[in-house]
């Protein structure tokens, strides 16, 4: 676990301060990985290549982010999020770097996704399964505001991208992105902490009495909880909508170019995207909360086949970034809801480690959506084809969660631990012992 070090007392609970950092490390992470749809074209030009062969670069890396998670869970789980964060920012930071110094698409494939692929694989997971460990009662709200850091990198990275390729050439802006990476990667990484125990603490600011602090999480194995009916439900509709989750992050950009949207509106669409998954992942997190997180879920799966029907119909700028705004709501909500929904049904003693199983679902569909749409497209000149496929692909996700939500039993083990008021005591809303 993280080091057992002395803890300050700062005006404001520490589990804000985690948030508030892996709000930045999702921020840079996901933000920087997403500006590659800016990337597309001068890749294309620069190598020569097909749409479908440039669309491998992300979807290399995406698969192996989130398929990493199946290692990097545990590993924080046995030795502290602090670590894996810090090596994964500097991983990410090389990586890009190495893609502005590459002489082939092949060393593209191998700086861009080997480096982006690694960082975020180390980084995602442990700084998602930190934050979920601090809270109980908001732990939607929290989740919601650690994940808006990918909405808000959505939002800002890819048109500070373009800007950066215009002004100095895409070699350069790698380079620029992967050093801002590293410096203010690291800085967060210093921040996080895994553990409110260590700090002699209980989630929501409570504090723990002398004679408990050796209390330790409850919850259920990785191995009891991928057995399970729920996480094979949830396994499942995860990785069908994958598939078609992030084709707009890659796609998006061209599509809109090859309808006469100009180059800086394109680009804003991306935005428009991080626009409605910020709002969404604050505003459905703290929903969920009081709705429940598992219907909630189901109403995020319904909710991209929806607005991606709509993108089937749109090509205008209006029409497109209508969608990406509706889009990036439900995307949000989607990315906010799944590991608090993983700690609720699985507490929190392995809670990283089942998160990062989880995410190999995304991995597959990550590696196989964005690569053969950019193929398909190169077929027919089109993304109609994938674009439908998406939206069914949504569809069957949402009704799967249905058929979960009434087969698995309700349970929330973290709150029967967790909420034990006899052995706590309170400073005052949100004050407590913070850890450093």
């Amino acid at each position: 676990m993280d080091s057992n070090r002395p803890c300050p007392r700062p005006r404001i609970f520490y589990g804000w301060i985690v948030v508030a950092a892996a709000f930045i490390i999702t921020c840079l992470g996901f933000g920087s990985a997403y500006t590659f749809s800016a990337f597309v074209d001068p890749l294309q030009q620069a190598f020569s290549a097909s749409r479908g062969s440039v669309s491998m670069v992300f979807s290399l890396a995406g698969g192996l982010y989130f398929g990493l998670g199946a290692i990097s869970g545990p590993l924080a789980d046995r030795w502290g999020c602090r670590p894996l964060i810090l090596i994964g920012m500097i991983l990410m930071g090389l990586g890009l770097i190495l893609a502005g110094l590459a002489r082939s698409l092949e060393e593209v494939y191998a700086a861009y996704g080997l480096g982006v692929g690694l960082g975020i694989g180390c980084s995602y997971v442990p700084a998602l399964g930190a934050v979920q460990r601090w809270f109980v009662k908001r732990r939607g709200l929290a989740s919601g505001l650690a994940v808006s850091g990918i909405g808000v990198g959505t939002l800002v990275m890819p048109p500070l991208a373009s800007l950066l390729i215009e002004a100095f050439g895409w070699r350069c802006a790698y380079v620029i992105l992967g050093g801002f990476v590293i410096v203010l990667g690291a800085a967060m990484a210093a921040l996080l902490h895994g553990d409110p125990q260590v700090c002699g603490l209980k989630p929501d600011g409570a504090i723990l009495r002398e004679d408990a602090l050796s209390t330790v999480l409850t919850g259920t194995s990785v191995k009891e909880a991928i057995r399970s009916r729920s996480f094979i439900g949830l396994y499942a509709a995860c990785l069908l909508c994958a598939l078609g989750v992030f084709i707009p992050f890659v796609h998006l950009v061209p599509y809109a170019l090859d309808h006469g949207v100009g180059q800086s509106s394109a680009v804003l669409l991306l935005g428009a995207i991080g626009i409605g998954s910020t709002a969404g992942r604050f505003l459905l997190g703290g929903l969920a909360d009081r709705m429940g997180r598992g219907r909630s879920l189901m109403l995020m799966f319904f909710g991209m086949a929806f607005a991606t029907a709509f993108w089937s119909i749109s090509t205008g700028f209006f029409g497109l970034a209508a969608f990406a705004l509706v889009y990036g709501v439900f995307y949000g909500g989607w990315v906010a809801l799944l590991p608090a929904l993983v700690m609720d049904e699985f507490g929190g003693r392995h809670v990283s480690g089942i998160i990062g199983v989880l995410y190999t679902s995304v991995a597959v569909g990550t590696l196989i959506g964005p690569t053969a749409a950019g193929f398909v497209f190169d077929m027919y000149q089109s993304y109609m084809l994938p674009i439908l496929a998406s939206v069914c692909a949504n569809l069957v996700a949402g009704g799967i969660m249905v058929v979960t939500l009434r087969l698995s039993p309700k349970r929330n083990v973290e709150m029967e631990s967790m909420l034990d008021t006899a052995s706590v005591r309170r400073d005052g809303p949100d004050i407590a012992a913070g850890c450093n």
